[in-house]
């Protein structure tokens, strides 16, 4: 038997992973990042999170959460979450505000394994005229230890 549980973040509500699907005796991995960024009057935020377990009698479950926000000038954000081939799902999520040349960008992307292990990774830079970009990453990882 095999859980899916797919949610898009509305502007970061809650998210909710069934806890059936990741607290079952074979092994679990969790994992998530979030970032955000700002300057001037923009900022940009992205987030995801995913879960994956594998019970004792080989039945999988897995979940996955993304979502993003920008305010400030012109906005774009956008998430989706695939379903892989083998079982598996992939999310992302880009969000980003710019005003003339004062921008911020943010992007997350969530990979869950069936059964095996969650990956995720956020990218987030802001930028002034006359000014460094600032830049941050962060990366997260979690296997079931099976």
């Amino acid at each position: 038997m095999t859980i899916r549980f797919i949610a898009p973040l509305a502007a970061f509500g809650l998210l909710v992973v069934p806890a059936a699907a990741l607290a079952q005796a074979g092994g679990s991995a969790t994992g998530g990042t979030a970032g955000s960024a700002a300057a001037g009057g923009t900022s940009a935020s992205t987030a995801g999170s995913g879960g994956t377990s594998t019970g004792e009698h080989g039945s999988t479950g897995s979940s996955l959460a993304t979502g993003g926000s920008a305010a400030g000038g012109k906005t774009m954000d956008r998430s989706h979450v695939n379903e892989t081939g083998n079982g598996g799902l992939n999310g992302q999520s880009k969000a980003m505000a710019h005003d003339g040349g004062t921008f911020s960008k943010s992007q997350t992307k969530t990979k869950v394994r069936d059964g095996e292990s969650v990956e995720s990774r956020t990218k987030a830079m802001s930028h002034e005229p006359g000014s460094k970009p600032v830049k941050s990453t962060t990366t997260t990882g979690s296997t079931t230890g099976q």
